[in-house]
């Protein structure tokens, strides 16, 4: 192997693993971005956070695009959430890249503020997939699970830690 080949192939190899770390590192900011979003009811940029028919699947509603999304964030109910006092924390999240497609998998909590303080209202199973577009990547699903002893919840978890879709 000639000196050449040898620097052309450890250039590529390195290329290689910064693009998976700025991969990683996209979806994580794009997922950690949902909490404050939502929370500080920008609709418009928590919409654009899936693609324009990204599904977030959550036990309480179903929601099959950007603008079901979108609504949500403007609903009544949620701009309720806010208005009382309301925290979406989403946790760190295990991200599976495979080319232009992605999976990842957390856990989130929603806090509500009430008369008695601060209460977690529910914990929740998050598992991501996600979509390399020409505007960076997009959830294309996100399915939530309430974790309150039923099978899927954890078995939601175990997929996406395992870099598999639901």
């Amino acid at each position: 192997m000639s000196i050449d080949t040898d620097v052309t192939t450890r250039l590529a190899a390195l290329e290689g693993r910064l693009r998976q770390l700025e991969d990683e590192r996209e979806i994580q900011h794009l997922i950690a971005g949902y909490g404050p979003l939502v929370d500080a009811g920008a609709a418009d940029e928590v919409a654009a956070l899936w693609t324009e028919d990204g599904v977030y699947d959550v036990d309480e509603v179903f929601l099959g695009n950007q603008e079901a999304i979108r609504a949500m964030v403007l609903s009544k109910g949620h701009q309720g959430w806010i208005r009382g006092g309301c925290a979406h924390f989403v946790g760190p999240a295990r991200v599976t890249v495979d080319g232009d497609d992605a999976v990842a998998v957390g856990h989130s909590l929603m806090v509500v503020n009430t008369e008695d303080g601060f209460v977690v209202r529910r914990a929740t199973a998050n598992h991501w997939q996600l979509r390399r577009t020409p505007e960076g990547w997009r959830a294309t699903v996100r399915t939530n699970r309430v974790l309150d002893g039923r099978p899927e919840s954890p078995a939601l978890l175990a997929a996406g830690a395992l870099g598999k879709r639901p």
